[in-house]
C-alpha cells in the first residue's frame, strides 16, 4: 500500500473519529442542558461515525495481516492517537450522561 493511500485512510480515520468526539461533546452538553433526547440522538451520531472510524481501521489492519506492506507514517500514528482518545470519551461522556440523569 501506497503513502498517499495510507494518507488518505489516515485522514478519514480523522474525520471520522473528529467527527465522533465532537458528537460526543455536545451530548454531554445536551445532557447538563437537561435535553436529554437530543443528548442521545448526538451520542449515536457519535456512535454511528466510530464505527466508520473502526470500519477503515479494521480493513487497513486486514490488508496488513494479508501480507500487504503499511507504511507507517506520522500521519496514521496520529489518526490512531484520534481514534484511542475518541474511544476513551466515548467511554466517559456515556458514564457522565448516565450520572446525570441519576441525579436529574
Amino acid at each position: 500500500m501506497n503513502e498517499e493511500r495510507v494518507q488518505a485512510i489516515s485522514f478519514e480515520i480523522i474525520g471520522y473519529a473528529g467527527n465522533a468526539f465532537s458528537y460526543f461533546y455536545e451530548a454531554v452538553e445536551e445532557m447538563l442542558a437537561g435535553n436529554k433526547e437530543k443528548a442521545m440522538e448526538l451520542y449515536e451520531l457519535g456512535d454511528q461515525e466510530m464505527t466508520k472510524a473502526h470500519k477503515v481501521q479494521t480493513d487497513l489492519l486486514v490488508s496488513e495481516a494479508r501480507g500487504e506492506k503499511v507504511d507507517t507514517n506520522v500521519i496514521l500514528i496520529h489518526a490512531q492517537d484520534h481514534l484511542m482518545t475518541t474511544m476513551l470519551y466515548e467511554r466517559v461522556a456515556k458514564q457522565m450522561m448516565r450520572i446525570m440523569e441519576r441525579v436529574a
